[in-house]
């Protein structure tokens, strides 16, 4: 668990692993390489989380043509897939991990786990139950909270919901990818100054520029979709961060964090010889030696 002021930097895999284990592993590999303090997934029964109006809308995808909730479905992990990510993470990468949760039975499944932290995606932040659940059962994983295509007044409601519970939350626009001009990093400080809780951004974005202006703001958990491969197959990639670009956002990002100082205008160390010097505050004859 992090520090009131530490940056944490979450690489979401998401399901940019398409399914395949073997992927998901290889992408835990290179997002702690890149630096990601944490590595998340998403869990699902699609039965109950895809609209009944969307089930049987044909789906083009990499095992052929097949209905839309047939596709999630090959996109889930089992939870003997979830035990050997678990394992692989504690054993042989050292990285904590979680799981954005879209259902009770998910929530139930991935609280099993000895995470840090547990999150209630933007789609489910009005799904009263489900908040409610994760409010009584959440143990020791901290809750966060995305509030991408919410009102103010909803998230008013997740959060007397959570209330005691201490959710970060995370500005987010729901957009893949998102342009720029509506990202509206100006909700970050009205959050922090709504609700005394951490606060943080989860970025949809194409580059790395708004996400570091995020952190400028007072963000300090920061999520951002992660890929091998921007030109992999599937609907998040082209809004996900590659290897090396993640590397660049924890470094630019840590670097605006540890600049933003207290706020307070005060003469530094650094500039106490040379405001003697440059105003005239030493002896000339030193100088010049």
């Amino acid at each position: 668990m992090s520090t009131e002021n530490s940056l944490v930097f979450v690489a979401e895999i998401g399901q940019n692993h398409n399914g395949n284990l073997s992927t998901a592993v290889e992408m835990i590999n290179a997002a702690a390489n890149a630096g990601a303090t944490a590595v998340k997934f998403q869990k699902r029964v699609p039965a109950l989380a895809v609209p009944e109006a969307q089930r049987d809308t044909p789906k083009d995808t990499p095992w052929g043509t097949m209905s839309y909730l047939k596709y999630r479905e090959c996109l889930e992990f089992s939870k003997a897939d979830y035990d050997i990510i678990d394992s692989y993470c504690r054993e042989m990468v050292n990285i904590p991990w979680f799981v954005s949760v879209w259902d009770i039975p998910s929530a139930e499944l991935m609280l099993q786990y000895d995470n840090p932290y547990v999150k209630i995606p933007s789609a489910k932040i009005t799904d009263l139950a489900l908040l409610r659940y994760v409010a009584a059962n959440h143990g020791s994983h901290q809750i966060v909270l995305s509030t991408g295509m919410s009102t103010l007044e909803e998230i008013d409601q997740a959060v007397k919901v959570l209330q005691g519970e201490d959710p970060i939350v995370l500005h987010c626009t729901s957009t893949y990818p998102c342009p720029h001009e509506e990202i509206n990093l100006q909700v970050i400080p009205e959050l922090a100054v709504r609700y005394p809780l951490r606060i943080g951004y989860s970025g949809h974005e194409s580059g790395l520029a708004p996400t570091i202006g995020a952190v400028a703001l007072g963000a300090r958990f920061i999520e951002r979709h992660f890929t091998l491969d921007r030109t992999m197959w599937g609907p998040d990639q082209a809004a996900s961060v590659e290897t090396e670009g993640f590397r660049r956002l924890v470094r630019m990002c840590t670097t605006v964090a540890n600049s933003l100082g207290t706020g307070n205008k005060e003469i530094m160390p650094g500039e106490v010889e040379p405001r003697k010097r440059l105003r005239g505050e030493v002896d000339a004859t030193k100088e010049r030696a």
